[in-house]
C-alpha cells in the first residue's frame, strides 16, 4: 500500500512541479492577461487533437476500440445521480439562491482534460487515453448543455439551451481528434510517417502546457481568496467524496477492464472545470466564486489524488 501511495505521489509530483512553474512565472509577470486564453487554445485546438490521432493510431486496434462506447453509460449515469444530489446538498447547506445553478454545475462536472488527462497519463500511461476520452465525451456533453443552462439561471432571467452552440462545444477539437483516430484505426488507414511524427511532437505539448495553464489560473484566482465556507465545502464533498463513491459503486460489479474502472473513478474525482469561471462571466453569474473553486479544488486535488489512488488500487 505504501508503494502504491508513493507511486501515485510520484506521478502527481510531476504534475505539481509544472503547475508551480506556471504559477511562479505568472506571479513574476511573464504572462499577459490574454496568455492563459492563448495557451488554452493551443492545447485544445492543436496539441490535444494531435495527441489523440498519434496515440490512437499507434497503440490501439479495432477490437480494443469496439468495447469502449457501450461503457459510456457509466459516466452518464454517475453524472445524472450527481446532478440530482447537487440540489439536495445545496438545500441541506442552505446555499444562497444566486449560487445554486453554478454550485450544481461545479458539483457534478469535473476537469477531465487540463487535469484529468495529464494525471491519468502520469499514473497509468497511454493505455488510459481511450478511457479518459470516453469519460470526457460524457462530461463535456453535460457541461455544455445542462451545466451551462444551470449557470445561466444564476445570472440571467431568461435561460435556454443553445443547441447549435452546445453541439459546437461538444464536438470540440479534442473529440474530433479522437474520432479521426478511431476512424483511421477502424478503416485500417495508415497516415504517412511524417504526419504521425508531427502529431506526436505537437501532442507532447499537451501535458506541460495544460499544467502551466492551471498554474496561471490559480495565480489569477489568488490563493488569498481561498475560503472554506458552506459553498466551498459542498463542492469539495461533491468532487472528492460523493463523485468517486458513486462511480465506484457503479463500476465495481461491471465486467469492464480494471484500468477502465480505475480511470473512471479517478476522472470522477477531478477538480472543477476551468470553463466554469469563463461561462459564469459570460452570463453574469458569480465568476469570482467559480474562479476560487477552480483554484481551491485544484490545489486540494494534489492531496486527494494520491490517497484516492491507494483506495482504488485496494478495492478494484
Amino acid at each position: 500500500m505504501v508503494t502504491v501511495f508513493l507511486s501515485a505521489l510520484s506521478g502527481v509530483s510531476v504534475i505539481i512541479i509544472m503547475v508551480v512553474a506556471g504559477f511562479v512565472m505568472n506571479e513574476r509577470g511573464w504572462f499577459s492577461p490574454t496568455s492563459s486564453k492563448t495557451i488554452s487554445r493551443i492545447v485544445t485546438q492543436i496539441s490535444l487533437p494531435a495527441y489523440m490521432i498519434s496515440t490512437i493510431t499507434k497503440d490501439f486496434t479495432a477490437g480494443k476500440l469496439s468495447i469502449l462506447l457501450p461503457d459510456l453509460r457509466y459516466p452518464v449515469i454517475s453524472m445524472l445521480i450527481m446532478f440530482a444530489l447537487s440540489f439536495a446538498v445545496a438545500r441541506a447547506l442552505a446555499i444562497k439562491r444566486s449560487h445554486i445553478g453554478l454550485f450544481s454545475s461545479m458539483f457534478f462536472n469535473s476537469n477531465t482534460v487540463f487535469i484529468g488527462l495529464p494525471i491519468n497519463l502520469a499514473l497509468f500511461g497511454d493505455a488510459s487515453i481511450p478511457y479518459v476520452l470516453v469519460y470526457y465525451m460524457a462530461n463535456t456533453t453535460f457541461f455544455w448543455t445542462l451545466g451551462v443552462w444551470l449557470i445561466q439561471r444564476d445570472g440571467m432571467k431568461d435561460v435556454k439551451i443553445d443547441v447549435k452552440q452546445a453541439l459546437k462545444k461538444v464536438f470540440s477539437a479534442p473529440l474530433l481528434g479522437f474520432i479521426i483516430g478511431v476512424t483511421l484505426v477502424l478503416l485500417k488507414i495508415h497516415l504517412p510517417k511524417f504526419i504521425l511524427q508531427t502529431c506526436g511532437y505537437l501532442g507532447n505539448l499537451t501535458i506541460p502546457m495544460s499544467m502551466i495553464f492551471i498554474g496561471i489560473a490559480i495565480s489569477n484566482a489568488g490563493l488569498k481568496r481561498v475560503r472554506f465556507n458552506r459553498d466551498a465545502w459542498g463542492i469539495l464533498f461533491g468532487r472528492f467524496l460523493f463523485a468517486p463513491i458513486i462511480m465506484t459503486l457503479l463500476v465495481l460489479p461491471s465486467s469492464m477492464p480494471v484500468l477502465m474502472k480505475q480511470v473512471f473513478i479517478l476522472q470522477s474525482a477531478m477538480p472543477v472545470m476551468t470553463n466554469a469561471p469563463v461561462v459564469s462571466k459570460m452570463y453574469n453569474a458569480d465568476d469570482t466564486y467559480a474562479s476560487i473553486m477552480v483554484a481551491e479544488t485544484t490545489v486540494i486535488s494534489v492531496i486527494v489524488i494520491p490517497v484516492l489512488m491507494v483506495i482504488i488500487k485496494s478495492i478494484v
